[in-house]
């Protein structure tokens, strides 16, 4: 099924950015908006204690379980917000690595910001997302 999401891209924007400044979906389309994606283990504990590129790929499962289950998929997403508790710009890249190879050529516009501190014991990322679909 073809995606509801176009992603714009502009000539007139940095290219560096690798993704799309802006999304759209028809009027008709369904739209799903995710909690913020932990990177949490079934058992309710925290993944990948102290690892940033660990913590965004079970971040990155959880949304993709989380798509799944709204009967959507990683190329549905319309756009992200990827929040990482931290002050240092690497660990910002780490998490940011990690997401961005997960979406693959479907370069959604995103925010990537440090936090100060995240929800649960130990966490050191979470990934916000909306998606659209065609039903």
């Amino acid at each position: 099924m073809p995606s509801a999401v176009t992603l714009i891209h502009s000539e007139r924007l940095s290219s560096a950015a690798q993704y799309a400044y802006a999304a759209t979906a028809p009027a008709d389309a369904r739209l799903i908006f995710l909690a913020g994606s932990c990177p949490l283990n079934e058992d309710g504990t925290t993944a990948g204690i102290g690892d940033y590129k660990a913590q965004a790929a079970k971040a990155v499962e959880n949304m993709c379980l989380a798509l799944e289950a709204a009967g959507a998929g990683i190329g549905d997403v319309i756009s992200t917000r990827v929040l990482v508790a931290s002050t240092q710009q690497a660990d910002l890249v780490a998490a940011w690595e990690v997401v961005r190879a997960a979406f693959g050529d479907h370069g959604v516009p995103s925010t990537l910001m440090g936090v100060t501190v995240l929800g649960y014991d130990h966490q050191l990322v979470e990934i916000e997302a909306v998606a659209a679909v065609m039903d």
